[in-house]
């Protein structure tokens, strides 16, 4: 709790200082206290047992008893715990936070191959990004959320030969026994538009004709090199399928700033800029074949040290473009993020290792684990992919289904608004309320359930904060406080660290942390609402009414940083 932190630590100095402790090493250790019961902040005071010859325990008694007269203090084994008092807590909440040293952010997220529809795999980099932009924004951060397009690999290479070389009539040929277009997506230009990739993935695979592959190895080549007239071939065939990518994510409640080709770092010649740059470094070295690379071994990279950067015919390899291309980000922005899949650790250490050498910054990385349904892994260019489409219609009709179970009252237009509510907020929280580095399984029983620690959770609190704001109508007034309830007391305490638990989620870029917190923010507020009436009798409490808005305040610009929809009744 930083505001409770920020009172005692000039009194624990001086008290340190009373007991023949000098420099502020102890600032580190000062932390939330183990147990709730104890107090706040916890402070072990171990580490001054050597230098003053005495034991802890004593030592945090010495000290509650200095400090006695000017906070609330107790000292338990060894530790000397803090408690804010509930009045002064309940005024430096009500008050609102202290404005904080902001900065700007560029965060790079989603990045997927034009090539086919959104798919689950690709969902957890989507929402933890988008999550990531929201929470810098909440906080105050200047952020531009970005979308690197990949227009010249190898995956739209194939989608754009596919498209030149074959017709509707060949690609459902060729596709004959594998499942066909769902009705549903007929008109979705990333569902229809994927056929022809399948198909040419089949013919390549199938090795009938080996031509094929060498034709899009061409198409790669010139892209690589700036050819004009490919790079419009590419852009005409991924366009309208990264169009429909868009669309699903919109459904998910994420958008971009801007989109940059990464063709763009070849056509301006940065590339080639950087290439001659990276041949005068102290590391550069030649192949037998004439490529170029970066012997990154001598900075200390174990396993992979050979850093390939341009091949024997001169020509840019996707990592080379990569670098350019964070070299031009860091002149948008003071601080930069990335958000990787945890296969893309030693791209990120090469591409990193190589900024430094340049001179230049490196990137924060947000690494992240994949997640799975129940029935196995998701595969990226297998047949046994998950669309995120199918994904959000099927989470919409479980949502549907508890919907009408828990209000049968409602007409079916009413079901309709809160299960697409419910239903993407419900997947995108799943995601974000668990660490990026851990992997998980994706189960509806989980992510719909409204008593768990879940979106409608959450959804439901604010709710029934609205509810209460509805029936007053009105801004809160005047109110006299002699004693402060606990569940208030506690409520309190939870939105007392809403700004910490903020700070945390964008320093650490951990958007966990502050969706746990959301959740203990709805179970305090849950807590408050079935004990201190707001209204009672037709007379309204206007202490109570202040907290319940100030709550519902929190939980609202909660929800959307963490991109929980916020439904005023469900």
């Amino acid at each position: 709790m930083q505001i409770l932190r920020e009172l005692v630590e000039p009194l624990i100095q001086t008290a340190l200082n009373e007991l023949g402790i000098e420099g502020d090493f102890w600032r580190k250790a000062l932390g939330p206290s183990r147990e709730k019961a104890q107090g706040d902040l916890s402070l072990p005071c171990f580490p001054f047992a050597k230098q003053l010859g005495k034991n802890p325990v004593d030592i945090a008694e010495e000290l509650s008893k200095i400090l006695a007269d000017k906070v609330d203090s107790n000292a338990v084994g060894g530790y000397l715990n803090f408690k804010a008092d509930p009045n002064w807590l309940c005024n430096e909440v009500l008050s609102g936070s202290k404005k904080e040293e902001t900065c700007d952010v560029l965060i790079e997220h989603t990045s997927a191959n034009p090539n086919g529809p959104f798919h689950v795999g690709r969902a957890r980099n989507a929402i933890l990004g988008d999550t990531l932009v929201r929470l810098n924004r909440l906080y105050g951060n200047n952020t531009r959320a970005e979308y690197y397009v990949d227009d010249m690999g190898k995956q739209v290479a194939i989608l754009a030969w596919a498209l030149q070389n074959l017709d509707a009539d060949r690609v459902d040929e060729i596709l004959q026994d594998s499942e066909g277009l769902n009705p549903r997506w007929r008109g979705k230009p990333d569902h229809e538009t994927v056929r022809w990739y399948q198909a040419a993935q089949s013919l390549r695979t199938g090795g009938e004709d080996s031509s094929i592959e060498d034709e899009i190895g061409k198409l790669v080549h010139a892209s690589e090199n700036g050819d004009d007239s490919v790079l419009v071939q590419f852009e005409s065939a991924y366009k309208p399928v990264l169009d429909g990518m868009l669309i699903t994510l919109s459904r998910l409640g994420i958008e971009f700033d801007t989109f940059t080709k990464e063709s763009k770092f070849v056509v301006d010649g940065s590339v080639a800029k950087l290439m001659s740059k990276l041949e005068q470094l102290e590391i550069h070295d030649t192949a037998e074949n004439g490529a170029h690379f970066l012997d990154l071994g001598q900075r200390g990279l174990k396993g992979k040290t050979e850093f390939f950067y341009q091949r024997s015919d001169g020509s840019s390899l996707y990592a080379t473009r990569d670098i350019a291309y964070h070299m031009w980000k860091w002149k948008q922005c003071s601080k930069l993020i990335n958000v990787l899949g945890e296969d893309h650790k030693l791209q990120a250490k090469q591409v990193g290792m190589t900024l430094q050498e340049l001179g230049e910054k490196v990137p924060d990385v947000m690494f992240y684990a994949f997640i799975k349904l129940p029935e196995g892994k998701m595969s990226t260019r297998q047949g046994n992919v998950v669309f995120m489409d199918d994904l959000l219609e099927e989470a919409k009709a479980h949502a549907a289904n508890v919907v009408r179970e828990l209000r049968p009252d409602i007409d079916e237009e009413q079901v309709e608004i809160i299960s697409e509510a419910v239903g993407v907020s419900a997947v995108r929280f799943n995601i974000v309320k668990v660490s990026p580095d851990k992997g998980f399984t994706f189960r509806w029983e989980e992510a719909l359930s409204f008593e768990g620690e879940s979106a409608p959770f959450i959804m439901y609190s604010h709710t029934r904060a609205c509810s209460i704001a509805k029936r007053i109508d009105r801004v809160p007034g005047d109110y006299e406080v002699s004693e402060i309830p606990e569940s208030v007391y506690e409520l309190l305490r939870t939105m007392a660290t809403n700004r910490d638990k903020l700070r945390q989620s964008v320093n650490e870029n951990k958007p966990h942390v502050f969706a746990i917190h959301m959740l203990e923010l709805a179970t305090a507020y849950n807590s408050f609402y079935r004990d201190c009436h707001v209204i009672s009798d037709g007379v309204v409490d206007e202490f109570n009414f202040t907290i319940s808005e100030k709550a519902r305040e929190l939980l609202r610009l909660g929800m959307e940083a963490c991109g929980i929809i916020p439904l005023e009744s469900m």
